[in-house]
């Protein structure tokens, strides 16, 4: 019985996560792309610019804009970074990569648009509370008779955040990461719920619940400044860590590089394989892309909502940043180690892959590389989990019309997830979680198309008083 739910539940997300959901997310970033005349490469620079200067006259918004940044990538920077670059490589080959890229550079424009709106047509209180997303939208954007469609996403975001990225896989990742650190021959063990775990698995949960709850509980606020501060320091750390590896070995560039651009188009096939590897690569990389990047799901939104900030452009502009930062710097970095180092052509899987390349690629003892890998894959992790708790509470908070009691439950439910992670072994929980994480996009990127021309305007009239001078 279970074996068939779970066959039936693996085909729907193979079809849900397939070349159809691939293809509406790229045509709608490259439609983006083309209607918003490239906003993502002729103001890029700009963008950057902005994290780093707030805008002094914000009125609205409960964070700052490099706040809700952070908490944005702090649910993006995760194990999809690390160990799916890694997954997407060895399943598709080094020319995954290429088409992770591409997925970027269009999804980028999509990320701009989201943000935009979410700004936009945001709700605040008297208070000063902040709630917008997609679901606002929606329902503000295209009209009331839409808002069935606002509460399918809350609904799937609700699923995304409670049963998969932001507790079940990350709490893995995390206890795997220590267990395979500090006690890899599980020497210390102990029984629980009929099974036997290493003591690193059964530590390490109750310290991260802990840490968990201590931020949950400060709600945005907290959230935002602990994202502040180890977003930053652990994607410099990694991207250190990655620069390192390129400099040791830069001879090795050039054909590294020639070998990502020639597999993704199956040149280096046997004859007649060419067109179908350039299949797999281009599935594998674009789907992980976008898995990882998030650029079209529509959860990025509603860290964006809240930020302080006057100018809905201006925020979308910061937070198309997120595409770049995520894909364009963190998943590079663990793509071109892998090439580099060949680690993706030894018969490892998942973090095995990408930690070999660590060993392989710095110039220190295989211990401090394994150390530097599983502390970034631990904090990055972390940080998902708290950024996914606040999406999933603003899709509750909509549903329920803001009733504090059911997001306070709500909270602690998500603590105990947490808590559990490490000891769930029911595959079926992780393939539900992917499914609602696929249909998630299906109604953002309704509204996206429905809404370009609210984004062109806004993005038009913004630009044009720059050229003005009305603003900096």
């Amino acid at each position: 019985m279970f074996s068939k739910i779970n066959t039936i539940l693996v085909t729907i997300d193979a079809y849900v996560w397939g070349i159809p959901l691939i293809v509406l997310i790229l045509s709608v970033g490259l439609f983006l792309t083309i209607r918003l005349k490239g906003v993502q490469f002729t103001n890029l620079g700009r963008a950057f610019k902005y994290i780093f200067k707030d805008e002094t006259d914000g009125k609205h918004g409960e964070v700052s804009s490099f706040a809700a940044l952070c908490t944005a990538l702090s649910a993006t920077i995760g194990t999809g970074n690390i160990v799916g670059v890694a997954t997407a490589i060895v399943s598709g080959g080094p020319g995954a990569l290429f088409w992770m890229w591409l997925a970027a550079l269009v999804g980028t424009a999509t990320k701009y648009a989201e943000c935009l709106l979410a700004v936009k047509f945001r709700q605040v209180d008297e208070d000063g509370h902040v709630v917008g997303g997609p679901f606002n939208y929606i329902e503000h954007g295209m009209g009331p008779k839409w808002k069935w469609l606002a509460k399918i996403f809350a609904f799937f975001g609700i699923g995304v955040g409670l049963l998969g990225i932001g507790t079940f896989t990350q709490v893995n990742g995390i206890s795997s990461a220590v267990n395979n650190f500090f006690d890899s021959n599980n020497a210390w063990t102990v029984s629980l719920f009929g099974r036997t775990y290493s003591w690193t698995v059964v530590i390490s949960c109750l310290i991260l619940t802990f840490c968990v709850a201590l931020v949950l509980i400060g709600g945005i606020q907290r959230i935002s400044k602990v994202a502040q501060v180890i977003v930053p320091f652990m994607a410099a750390t990694y991207f250190l860590a990655g620069i390192l590896i390129i400099l040791f070995n830069i001879t090795d560039v050039p054909a590294a590089i020639l070998t990502i651009v020639q597999s993704a188009f199956g040149l280096k096939a046997a004859a007649g394989g060419a067109l179908g590897a350039m299949v797999v690569a281009m599935q594998k990389g674009i789907a992980r892309g976008i898995f990882s990047n998030e650029a079209g799901l529509g959860s990025a939104p509603i860290a964006a909502a809240a930020a302080r900030t006057n100018e809905p452009v201006r925020q979308g502009l910061v937070s198309m940043t997120a595409t770049f930062i995520d894909t364009i710097i963190i998943c590079s970095i663990t793509g071109i180690a892998i090439v580099l180092t060949g680690a993706y052509d030894m018969g490892l899987e998942g973090v095995a892959v990408t930690t070999k390349a660590f060993q392989l690629g710095l110039p220190f003892p295989d211990g401090v590389a394994s150390f530097i890998l599983m502390l970034c894959l631990v904090f990055f992790a972390f940080t998902t989990i708290l950024g996914w708790d606040y999406y999933s509470e603003r899709c509750l908070e909509y549903l329920t019309n803001g009733k504090k009691k059911c997001i306070k439950a709500y909270r602690w439910i998500y603590i105990l997830c947490v808590f559990i992670g490490p000891y769930m072994t029911v595959s079926a929980v992780w393939t539900i979680a992917d499914i609602f994480n696929g249909l998630m996009a299906i109604p953002n990127l309704i509204a996206l198309v429905a809404l370009s021309g609210v984004v062109a305007k806004e993005t038009k009239d913004y630009l044009d008083r720059i050229k003005k001078k009305e603003i900096d």
